[in-house]
């Protein structure tokens, strides 16, 4: 029989503790849509991906460089200045 697990008002699942058993040692599943369905597998990486890299990465798709940088702090500091 299949065990249910709760989705909270912040969109989080809690698992239950006899599923959880057969995992001891993981902290993060790897998260994806599998045939109408939500598929968890342990997540085997040797860290957690990088919010550093995941950034660097956003702003590569936004085509953002080195000028674009400094604009935008010249802009927050001329922000800042005029409150």
């Amino acid at each position: 029989m299949p065990r249910l697990a709760k989705l909270s008002s912040k969109n989080q699942l809690t698992l239950p503790k006899a599923v959880l058993r057969s995992y001891p040692d993981v902290e993060y599943f790897a998260v994806s849509v599998s045939d109408g369905g939500i598929l968890l597998k342990p997540f085997v990486g040797s860290e957690r991906p990088s919010i550093l890299a995941e950034v660097r990465d956003h702003i590569k798709r936004l085509g953002l460089g080195p000028q674009d940088v400094k604009d935008a702090v010249a802009w927050a500091r001329k922000q800042r200045a005029t409150r």
